[in-house]
C-alpha cells in the first residue's frame, strides 16, 4: 500500500513538473484554488476571547497574500460559539473599509439557519444602503440552494458545534474572485478591488453526529436547507456547501459511508449550492479511503469543478490525502493559516491543513495558487503569536528560518 502511495505520488509529481527547454513549447501551470479558512473555522476553536482588532488584522494580511477566498465569520448565535460573536461588525468592516488586494476576494461566511442568514442580509445590505461601502459584487446565481439547521442546545449548555468540513482541472465557473488569471504573487497589493460577500452551510455525514450536533437527522437537515438556500439566491448570493466528518465520525468511527457522503453532495448541488467541501473534520481520513470517498463522488455524476476538499492534519495524513485529491482531479481546497483550527466535538482532532504547508507542497509539484508563501509564513508566526499558541506549520517555521539565516 506505502509502495502504491508513494508511486502515485511520484507521477503525480512528475507530469506536474515537466516542462519543455523551449519557450514555445511551455505551457501554463495548472491552477489550485485555496480557501483560506482561518479566520472562521481556524479561530471559533479558540479559548480565550480574540478581541475584533485582532480578527480584522489578520484578514487585512492574509487579503495582501493572493488569496482569493477568505472564510471570514459566522453568523452562529453566540451563545453556542462566543468567538463569533463579532463577525457582524467584521462584515462591517470589509464592506465598509476594504483590505488591500492583488485582486477581487471572495469574503464567506457561515450561517446555521434561516435567522443567521436574516442578519447577515441585515447587516450586508444596511452597510452597503448607507455611506461607508460601495457595492458588493453577487455573481448570478441558480435560484436554489441549501442552508443548515439551528444548532440544538445540549442539555449542560454545551454549545452545539459549528464544524466546517470549511480547478487545475476547471475552476468554478460561477464565482466572481476565483476565475480571474492568477497573478504573480510578488504583485504590490492595490485597494480598489471588487469584493463579494458569500455565505456557506454545513451537514453531517452521519446519523450520530447531526443528531448530537444539530438535533435532526441527515435528511430533516437536508431539508431545512431548501427555503435558507432559495432566501440566499433571491439576493444572487453564492452558497457553499459543507459536508463535516465526510472521512471519520467521533460516534461512528473512521468507517463513514461513501454513497451516503455522495448522494448528500448531489443533493446539495440540486438545490443549487455552487461548491459543496468535503471534510474530514476529524482528521482520520487515509489515502485509500480518500480515494474511495472521490471514485464515489464520481460514480455518483459529481464533476471536479463542483468539488473541494478540507483536510485536518490530526494524524498528520492531510498532505497525503491532499495529493490523492490532486491526482482525483480536485482543484480547491481548503487551508488555515498556521495550522490553526480543531474540532472541539472529536476529541484529539487538531487543526486544518496549514496553508503554508499545502502551498509549499501545491508549489513543489508545479500547480500554480497566486499565494505567497513568504508573507503566508508570516502571517502563521504573527498569528501563532497573538494566540499564544504554537505555530503548527512546518513549512512555514522552515521559510522564515530561511529567511533569517
Amino acid at each position: 500500500m506505502l509502495k502504491a502511495t508513494r508511486s502515485r505520488y511520484c507521477s503525480i509529481a512528475r507530469q506536474c513538473t515537466r516542462r519543455g527547454f523551449s519557450s514555445s513549447n511551455k505551457r501554463p501551470a495548472e491552477v489550485v484554488r485555496i480557501v483560506e479558512v482561518g479566520p472562521r473555522d481556524g479561530l471559533q476553536n479558540e479559548k480565550n476571547a480574540i478581541q475584533l482588532h485582532t480578527k480584522l488584522e489578520l484578514i487585512r494580511r492574509l487579503a495582501q497574500t493572493g488569496v482569493r477566498d477568505i472564510e471570514a465569520g459566522s453568523f452562529v448565535a453566540p451563545k453556542w460559539v462566543p468567538q463569533m460573536a463579532n463577525s457582524a461588525e467584521v462584515l462591517n468592516h470589509i464592506l465598509g473599509h476594504p483590505p488591500m488586494a492583488p485582486h477581487a476576494i471572495a469574503y464567506n461566511f457561515l450561517i446555521p439557519n434561516l435567522k443567521g442568514l436574516q442578519n447577515f442580509l441585515s447587516t450586508s445590505e444596511g452597510s452597503i444602503g448607507g455611506d461607508k461601502a460601495p457595492p458588493t459584487t453577487y455573481p448570478p446565481q441558480d435560484a436554489n440552494a441549501p442552508m443548515t439547521p439551528p444548532p440544538s442546545p445540549k442539555p449542560k449548555e454545551e454549545p452545539a458545534p459549528i464544524t466546517s468540513t470549511q480547478d487545475p482541472n476547471e475552476m468554478p465557473s460561477d464565482t466572481s474572485a476565483v476565475n480571474d488569471p492568477i497573478e504573480p504573487a510578488s504583485k504590490p497589493a492595490k485597494s480598489a478591488q471588487p469584493i463579494s460577500t458569500e455565505i456557506s452551510l454545513f451537514a453531517a455525514a452521519t446519523e450520530a453526529f447531526s443528531k448530537a450536533n444539530t438535533n435532526c437527522t441527515i435528511a430533516e437537515s437536508l431539508s431545512r436547507c431548501k427555503p435558507i438556500v432559495s432566501l440566499a439566491k433571491s439576493r444572487n448570493i453564492r452558497v457553499r456547501g459543507y459536508i463535516s466528518v465526510a472521512l471519520g465520525c467521533p460516534y461512528e468511527g473512521p468507517n463513514v459511508s461513501p454513497s451516503t457522503v455522495a448522494d448528500m453532495t448531489a443533493t446539495l448541488l440540486e438545490m443549487g449550492v455552487d461548491e459543496v467541501s468535503v471534510a474530514d473534520t476529524t482528521g482520520m481520513g487515509t489515502a485509500p479511503r480518500t480515494r474511495e470517498l472521490l471514485k464515489a463522488l464520481s460514480s455518483s455524476g459529481i464533476a471536479n469543478k463542483d468539488l473541494a476538499l478540507h483536510f485536518h492534519d490530526t494524524y498528520g495524513q492531510a498532505l497525503v490525502n491532499t495529493v490523492v485529491g490532486l491526482e482525483h482531479g480536485i482543484r480547491t481546497f481548503d487551508s488555515s493559516v498556521g495550522g490553526l483550527g480543531g474540532c472541539p466535538y472529536s476529541k484529539g482532532a487538531t487543526g486544518n491543513i496549514a496553508t503554508e504547508d499545502l502551498v509549499h507542497c501545491l508549489h513543489s509539484l508545479g500547480l500554480e495558487t497566486g499565494v505567497d508563501l513568504e508573507k503566508m509564513s508570516q502571517i502563521g508566526s504573527w498569528i501563532s503569536n497573538e494566540l499564544g499558541r504554537t505555530n503548527d506549520s512546518r513549512a512555514g517555521k522552515a521559510v522564515l528560518a530561511s529567511l533569517s539565516s
